[in-house]
């Protein structure tokens, strides 16, 4: 989520959320490594019902970590993500389900995002590398020593995108990965395991809120379920909060700011690329490898937990809890307001206002302002995922009001910390006392008198390096500061200042470049932002409105600007469809990561001649926006024409491989058991045919179950089981058919449906669950697309 100091600001604000875990550890016995029995009860005291993993929060730091050396092919990635589930399925030890969710294709709304972040990540990685080709030959031609360049293909972080064959070979693996844990790992034995790998369209986190809204809705639901859900994003704490569930834990790695890191170049530590001098050579001119300098951090360091709703909503009941109010107080509607107002400082989906900085105690300006409009107009902003305009326009005009004071504010406390960081500096100059660098052994100063004989130096020429590094060390830190110390350090030019009179036109004429009178133009700019509020409100609370939604423009409105907006909102375009994968990918990528795509498609984002060649900028602009950092600022990209976009793809479709055809489909969830699971012999019954046995004999038969389904299972109560877009593979056909079993609204469920507890195992012949019958035991035809041709009402 875009908003990378809300954790913070929530933990210091509400401490007793954060809590770290007790992790257990496997030992090691005559060499013989003892992993960690699951089936224990949990050593954090909590026993947890569902995990639910965010996979791309662990797909990341498993490809390209930043506290160690990257793993050197795709092998070594995979058994990284596999031992990051490890640990964390030792951590929480779910019970009944394990659902993880990595994202698929997202809407329009959260492409944008990405396109940005895809593009920065390819413009970093080729800057990388010319400077380390650069820093390379300076070293060498002063004599340095750096180890051998190695020649392989650098690791691109945007094939983490769905489409790519990164991807598809990630979810072959992690289906190899389930059905040998469900196999060997007791503490499997009985979780049923949902994979929804990126065929699946939707937001990994997003793709779990669904699950959990629809077993929430269930009727059998059971209140008391503890979900945990893993994932190092903030907007999981908006919507953990959004579930409302009372027992609703996040789990997340600690950030540990300033970890060091290997150097890019030579791999050691201590030091960056840019001030890499060469290292001194080891035994027979080798370095030390890294992997016996640098740690593996990623699964030694502690992870801290946030019992969201065990201790937040204790925290938002004091806080939001309001008196004489005309009507009664309801604290679900109250949480449901906060979440909405926490939008304004930030989201994936709508830049955040300019006078709203969670740095400055925004949310807290917003919450006062809330409670004075909840008391005047007697309501709540928000209702199951719908918002009440009239009563936004009056929390915006109340902040519209303070912006004046808000931006001078803001200039005066920048100007106070840059005063006091200068005096800083000049305390710690004043206190270094005595030499910069005391070496040690045989070359150390020894006191008067000393009659023992000093250390002999090891490594002689090591030693030496490392005076001339440390005497070069201190000679900057005291005479030459670096430049991130420098007071003489240009600021970035500010064009716009929000400090001085006049802002608001110089906001929208570097910005936008419209006059400020222009007010059609202001208004235009607000009714988007105020369709993507409902938009995100929506996205939140019910699911994907439109996928084809997205906020126009670089920058948001002023709050002052909000006038007039109830009428400015209706209703989201029905019916519209996610993009496929190579879509998607066309979307997102710049050219420099054309290689994921096929030859003709990645021609048209290279070729003069491409109708979309805008599209793909060779370089953009990065506008700081008043910020000090580039990954601060906004990138101005183009917007993509969805139609240009299919227009010119239209031509190239033909040219597609069948592999990569299967690439460019969209999938559905995909169902793991485990042989002594209750429903495993339910549903391998369903699906055993008359001329052959389906499932296969042995310890891995379960193994079969994931292509014979991509399915969701849910139980209603106990009486009916649900299947919906069950695939069915059977090898006499070669696409197979698709059956839908679908309870249908209103439908009434038959007295003599087979329950997976009325299965039995005895010598009689077993009855065999059939679903090629309704409920007035009619034969139900499929046609060649596997839809049903005469599906009645309470059909099962």
């Amino acid at each position: 989520m875009g908003v990378p100091a809300f954790f913070r600001w929530l933990s210091r604000k509400y401490p007793s959320i954060v809590v770290h875990c007790v992790e257990e550890k496997g030992k090691e016995c005559n060499g013989v490594r003892i992993p960690v029995d699951t089936t224990k009860p949990n050593p954090n005291e909590v026993e947890f019902d569902n995990l639910y993993l965010d996979m791309n929060g662990i797909i990341h730091p498993c490809t390209h970590p930043e506290d160690k050396p990257a793993p050197k092919n795709e092998d070594e990635m995979m058994v990284a993500i596999f031992e990051y589930i490890d640990r964390l399925f030792n951590i929480v030890r779910p019970r009944r389900v394990l659902y993880m969710a990595i994202d698929g294709v997202a809407p329009r709304a959260k492409m944008n995002q990405q396109r940005s972040r895809r593009f920065r990540a390819s413009k970093e990685g080729m800057e990388l590398v010319e400077e380390k080709h650069r820093i390379r030959e300076e070293i060498i031609q002063r004599g340095g020593y750096l180890p051998p360049e190695e020649i392989k293909e650098r690791f691109d972080s945007n094939c983490i995108t769905p489409g790519t064959e990164f991807m598809d070979n990630l979810a072959h693996c992690l289906r190899y990965y389930v059905a040998d844990r469900l196999s060997n790992d007791p503490g499997w034995r009985n979780v049923t395991v949902f994979l929804s790998d990126a065929s699946v369209p939707g937001e990994g986190e997003h793709k779990i809120m669904d699950f959990i809204r629809r077993q929430r809705a269930q009727p059998n639901h059971d209140p008391n379920t503890h979900h945990c859900l893993c994932g190092a994003d903030a907007d999981l704490i908006m919507l953990g909060l959004a579930t409302h569930e009372p027992n609703f834990t996040i789990i997340r790695e600690e950030f540990k700011p300033n970890k060091p890191r290997p150097c890019a170049l030579c791999g050691q530590m201590g030091h960056e690329i840019k001030d890499c001098q060469g290292a001194a050579r080891e035994k027979q001119g080798q370095m030390k490898p890294c992997s016996e300098m640098v740690q593996t951090q990623t699964l030694a360091s502690e992870v801290t937990t946030v019992n969201m709703l065990l201790s937040c909503f204790q925290y938002l009941s004091r806080e939001l809890t309001m008196a004489s109010l005309p009507f009664p107080f309801d604290f679900e509607r109250s949480v449901d307001d906060w979440v909405f107002m926490c939008f304004f400082v930030g989201n994936d989906f709508l830049p955040h206002l300019p006078s709203l900085e969670i740095r400055e105690g925004a949310i807290d300006r917003l919450v006062n302002i809330y409670k004075d409009v909840v008391h005047k107009t007697g309501g709540y902003l928000t209702q199951n995922g719908y918002v009440n305009l009239e009563r936004v326009e009056m929390i915006m005009q109340a902040v519209g009001v303070a912006e004046d004071n808000i931006f001078r504010k803001r200039k005066e406390d920048d100007e106070h910390f840059k005063r006091r960081m200068k005096e800083k500096r000049k305390r710690m100059k004043a206190e270094q006392q005595g030499p910069a660098y005391l070496t040690t052994g045989q070359f150390a100063p020894q006191a008067l008198g000393r009659r023992d004989q000093p250390e002999p130096v090891q490594n002689a020429r090591h030693q030496a390096y490392n005076m001339r590094m440390q005497s070069s060390d201190a000679d900057s830190r005291g005479v030459k500061r670096k430049a991130e110390d420098s007071d003489s350090e240009p600021e970035p030019e500010d064009n716009v200042r929000l400090w001085e009179e006049g802002w608001k036109q110089r906001y929208y004429k570097t910005k936008f470049d419209v006059d400020v009178t222009d007010d059609d133009f202001r208004q235009k700019v607000v009714q988007s932002y105020v369709e993507g509020l409902c938009w995100v409100l929506r996205y939140y609370y019910q699911g994907c409105a439109s996928w084809k939604w997205y906020f126009p423009f670089h920058y948001a409105p002023f709050a002052s600007d909000f006038k007039d907006i109830k009428g400015m909102f209706t209703e989201f375009e029905k019916g519209t469809k996610p993009f496929k994968p190579l879509e998607q990918l066309m979307g997102v990528f710049p050219a420099a990561s054309g290689n994921f795509l096929p030859q003709t498609w990645r021609n048209l984002m290279s070729s003069p001649d491409s109708p979309i060649i805008d599209f793909y900028p060779d370089d953009f602009a990065i506008d700081l926006n008043g910020k000090k950092y580039a990954w601060q600022g906004v990138a101005l990209l183009p917007f993509v024409d969805e139609r240009r976009l299919r227009a010119a793809l239209a031509d190239v479709y033909p040219d597609l491989t069948p592999e990569e055809v299967k690439r460019n489909s969209l999938g559905s969830d995909m169902l793991f058991l485990g042989k002594s699971h209750p429903l495993f012999d339910f549903i391998r019954e369903l699906y055993r045919t008359e001329s052959h046995e389906v499932t296969k004999p042995g310890p891995c038969s379960h193994l079969i179950l994931h292509s014979l389904m991509e399915v969701f299972l849910y139980l209603i109560g106990n009486d009916f089981l649900l299947l919906c877009r069950v695939k069915f593979k059977d090898p006499m056909y070669a696409d197979g058919f698709v059956f839908k079993a679908v309870l249908l609204p209103g439908a009434k469920i038959p007295n003599k449906v087979l329950k997976p507890g009325d299965w039995e195992k005895g010598n009689r012949e077993p009855w065999r669950p059939q679903l090629g019958f309704n409920r007035d035991r009619q034969q139900v035809h499929l046609d060649q697309s596997g839809n049903v041709n005469n599906w009645t009402s309470g059909s099962v």
